[in-house]
């Protein structure tokens, strides 16, 4: 993994493009959301977490919202799309949501169903995870549907362990590095 903005900070965390061997995570735009409409427009992404497709409006006024940035200056939030270097396509997003002064980084990934199966969430989770850690995060979490195997395989790939805690019917994930 290499980050083309190499600055210390949490700014520059949300700023960064990370590429691995096969994907660039660039950071979300408002740009995004009418081709990421169509890459998350399958109904059965939503059969662990609830809900249904965002319609291409409605997904680029959640974009200008999480673009916007938390209303919490002690909140940042990171979002990237998942960008296939061969084809150029999106494929997905990673997210997180980083507090305790960059200390602690809650984690989310989501790749569209024809990209399902490839390691293409592994890989940017992974990424992800490599960064959140590279620019200070101690904690690492994921929530994870207990029969979401695949989502599981996922974070344990990431680094993450199961722990006991259930959060919303969602297995907390963890990956903690000593202070």
């Amino acid at each position: 993994m290499n980050t083309e903005t190499e600055q210390d900070g949490t700014a520059a965390l949300a700023a960064a493009t990370v590429r691995t061997e096969r994907l660039d995570l660039v950071p979300l735009a408002v740009a995004h959301a009418a081709e990421m409409a169509e890459v998350l427009a399958d109904p059965a992404l939503h059969s662990f977490t609830g809900g249904a497709p965002l319609t291409g409006p409605d997904l680029r006024a959640r974009y200008e919202r999480l673009t916007a940035g938390s209303p919490d200056p002690a909140v940042l939030w990171c979002n990237w799309v998942v960008r296939l270097r061969a084809s150029g396509r999106l494929a997905g997003t990673v997210q997180a949501t980083v507090t305790d002064e960059g200390r602690t980084a809650e984690v989310a990934w989501v790749t569209g169903t024809p990209w399902q199966g490839r390691g293409i969430a592994r890989e940017a989770a992974g990424a992800l995870v490599a960064l959140l850690l590279d620019h200070g995060a101690r904690t690492v979490v994921a929530h994870v549907h207990p029969d979401h195997t695949a989502s599981a395989a996922v974070a344990r790939a990431a680094g993450l362990a199961p722990t006991d805690e259930e959060v919303d019917g969602e297995v907390r994930w963890e990956l903690r590095l000593p202070a």
